[in-house]
C-alpha cells in the first residue's frame, strides 16, 4: 500500500502576487495527495495579499499571453472560492488553529488535489527571504504532521507531476541526502536549463549554476555520464525532510537575500546530508522575477558581496584573505568604470558595514 506523506508547499510572496496566483493555480492541481499550500507574505507595500484572497474567493484572476508554451499549467482557473485561513506571524508560529482549518476541508472545491485549506501568513516585516520561509517553516514545524518541506519560489510554475516525482524520488533516498533540488527550467524557455543545482568557490566565496542554456534532455544526460556531483541545491525549487530540519536548523536569516540556500547545504554537510537532485522532477522558473527591481543595482551588489565575507567568516574563515584580494579587485574595476558608489559600497563591506543605506 504507498504511504503518502504529507508535504508542506511554502511559496514566499513579495509584491508579486500576480506571480504567486500563477503558481498556486498550477501547485493546487498537481496530483499528489497529501500536501498543503502555505503563501508567507513578507510585508508587501502593494497589498500582495489582499490580492491573493481576492483570487481565493474568486473575485479576481491574472491574465497570461494566449499563446505562451506553458499557459497549460496553469488555464483554465480551478474553481473557486478556495478556503483559507489567514494568520498573523505569531498566530502562525504557535501552530494557528487546527479546529478551524479542518472545518474547512469539505468546503475545497473537487478539482483541488489537496484536501487541506490554503494558509496565508502575514509577516509584519520585510526581513527577507530565510526569515520569510522560516515563518512557514516555524508553522509547519508546530503542527509537526509533516515529513518534508518544499520550499518553492512564487515566480515558478510546476508541472501535474512535478511533486509526485520528487518524492517518488526522495522515497529512494536515505534520509541523510537533504535538501533535494528539481531540475529548474526557463519559463520562456521551457526547453531550456537554468540550473541542475550549483557549484561554489571556497577560494572566492562565488557560486554558479550548473547546465544554464542547455537544453532539458542534453544537460541531464551529460548529468548521468559524469556522475555530477553539486555542492548546492538552488533555492527557487528545494525540498526538506523532517530530519535535516531538526539537525541543521532553519535558513539562516542573517543574508536577507543570496546564499541562504548555499549556507544551509554547507552547514547540513557539516552535519553528515548531502544535497541532491531529482531529475525527473522539473520546475520552471522566472528567473528572480520578485527581484527585477534591485537585481544589478547598488543594493543587490552590496548584499552579494557582503554575504560572501559573512559565508566566508561562518564555515571557511581560512578563506578569507582570497575574498579579499578578489574585493580589491572589483574595487579596481568599478573605478575604472567610474562607478563611484559601488566602490564605495565594498570598502564599507570590508569595513564591516552590514546593512545598505
Amino acid at each position: 500500500m504507498t504511504t503518502y506523506y504529507k508535504v508542506y508547499i511554502i511559496i514566499l510572496n513579495y509584491n508579486g502576487w500576480q506571480d504567486t496566483i500563477e503558481c498556486l493555480e498550477t501547485v493546487l492541481r498537481n496530483n499528489y495527495p497529501n500536501y498543503q499550500v502555505v503563501v508567507v507574505d513578507n510585508n508587501s507595500p502593494n497589498n500582495s495579499m489582499e490580492y491573493i484572497k481576492a483570487w481565493a474567493e474568486g473575485k479576481l484572476d491574472v491574465w497570461m499571453h494566449p499563446n505562451h508554451p506553458l499557459k497549460d499549467l496553469s488555464r483554465p482557473p480551478i474553481k473557486k472560492p478556495v478556503p483559507y485561513v489567514f494568520y498573523s506571524k505569531e498566530e502562525a508560529e504557535q501552530g494557528g488553529n487546527p479546529e478551524l482549518e479542518s472545518k474547512l476541508k469539505d468546503k475545497i472545491p473537487e478539482d483541488i488535489t489537496t484536501k487541506e485549506p490554503l494558509i496565508f501568513i502575514q509577516s509584519g516585516k520585510n526581513r527577507g527571504f530565510s526569515a520569510g520561509n522560516n515563518i512557514g517553516i516555524k508553522y509547519a514545524l508546530k503542527k509537526d504532521d509533516f515529513e518534508y518541506i518544499w520550499l518553492l519560489n512564487n515566480d515558478t510554475v510546476i508541472r501535474k507531476d512535478s511533486l509526485s516525482k520528487l518524492i517518488e524520488c526522495v522515497k529512494s533516498l536515505d534520509e541523510n541526502t537533504s535538501p533535494v533540488g528539481t531540475v529548474l527550467a526557463y519559463y520562456d524557455l521551457p526547453d531550456k536549463i537554468q540550473a541542475l543545482g550549483g557549484k561554489f568557490n571556497k577560494f572566492y566565496a562565488l557560486g554558479r549554476h550548473l547546465f544554464v542554456l542547455k537544453s532539458i534532455e542534453e544537460a541531464i544526460k551529460e548529468y548521468k555520464e559524469k556522475k555530477v556531483k553539486i555542492d548546492h541545491v538552488i533555492g527557487a525549487s528545494m525540498l526538506l525532510n523532517k530530519k535535516f530540519l531538526k539537525e541543521v536548523g532553519l535558513l539562516d536569516e542573517d543574508y536577507f537575500i543570496y546564499f541562504e540556500e548555499i549556507d544551509l547545504c554547507e552547514r547540513g554537510r557539516k552535519k553528515g546530508f548531502k544535497p541532491y537532485i531529482c531529475l525527473n522532477s522539473i520546475v520552471y522558473h522566472k528567473e528572480a522575477v520578485t527581484m527585477n527591481e534591485v537585481v544589478g543595482t547598488e543594493f543587490s551588489d552590496f548584499f552579494a558581496m557582503r554575504n560572501r565575507i559573512i559565508f566566508t567568516k561562518k564555515n571557511n574563515p581560512f578563506y578569507l584573505p582570497f575574498v579579499y584580494l578578489s574585493f580589491i579587485v572589483s574595487i579596481i574595476k568599478r573605478l575604472k568604470r567610474r562607478e563611484y558608489k559601488k566602490a564605495y559600497n565594498i570598502i564599507k563591506i570590508i569595513l564591516g558595514k552590514r546593512n545598505y543605506e
